[in-house]
C-alpha cells in the first residue's frame, strides 16, 4: 500500500494525499539524498527518510507545502537517456 510506504496514515486520509505520489528519479542515492534536502529546503516536510527499499533500490518520500507527497528513488534497472530522460525496464 503506497501510504503505508510513505507512512501516511490511512485514515484520516490527509487532505494532500489522494492515493499517489509523483516520483522524481534519481541515479544514485547521493541525488535521491540531495533533492529530499533541497525539497526540506524550499519547505518540504520529511514523510519517510531516505533509506534502502525492499526492492534494492533506495528513496524516500516528502510532502510538498500543499501536503502532496513526492518520492525521491533510484530504482534497479532504471536508464538514464544522455538527456536525463527516464526509460523503463523491458
Amino acid at each position: 500500500m503506497l501510504a503505508e510506504d510513505a507512512q501516511l496514515p490511512v485514515q484520516p486520509r490527509p487532505t494532500g494525499f489522494r492515493g499517489t505520489t509523483l516520483a522524481q528519479m534519481c541515479r544514485t542515492d547521493a541525488e535521491v539524498d540531495s533533492r529530499m534536502a533541497k525539497a526540506i529546503a524550499a519547505g518540504a516536510t520529511t514523510l519517510k527518510k531516505a533509506q534502502p527499499t525492499s526492492f534494492g533500490g533506495y528513496s524516500g518520500y516528502f510532502a510538498d507545502p500543499d501536503g502532496h507527497a513526492w518520492e525521491a528513488v533510484r530504482a534497479p534497472g532504471f536508464m538514464f537517456t544522455e538527456d536525463g530522460r527516464v526509460t523503463l525496464p523491458d
